[in-house]
């Protein structure tokens, strides 16, 4: 079975920082755009960031640029998200995704388990 696993999540004061990584198991994703998703409780699941298959090409979410930094180790088929200067807003359960298929942007079929980041003020 396919997965994407999430960690690195926890409880942080505002300002500090996080590193969330996302590995694949049962297959590689090297080959893929990976993305973070998250999803605030009671809202929707809102997109974080993205990167290229080859990590020149990144994307971010408004709310997070400046702030976020994706990145990937394809060695290690892993992707990472930085967070720094974390604002209580970005308190939500963080997601890893891929695509169906390698070398598109979408749409985002596989899913991991989701990491909790809780800021506190």
């Amino acid at each position: 079975q396919v997965q994407l696993v999430e960690s690195g999540g926890g409880l942080v004061r505002a300002g500090g920082s996080l590193r969330l990584s996302c590995a694949p198991s049962g297959r590689t994703f090297s080959g893929y755009t990976l993305a973070w998703f998250r999803q605030a409780p009671g809202k929707g699941r809102d997109f974080v960031a993205a990167i290229s298959c080859s990590g020149n090409w990144k994307n971010y979410a408004d709310s997070v640029k400046g702030r976020v930094t994706i990145s990937r180790d394809n060695a290690k088929t892993t992707v990472y998200l930085q967070m720094d200067s974390l604002i209580t807003e970005d308190t939500a359960v963080y997601y890893c995704a891929a695509p169906r298929f390698p070398d598109t942007m979408g749409p985002y079929d596989y899913w991991g388990q989701g990491t909790q980041v809780t800021v506190a003020s």
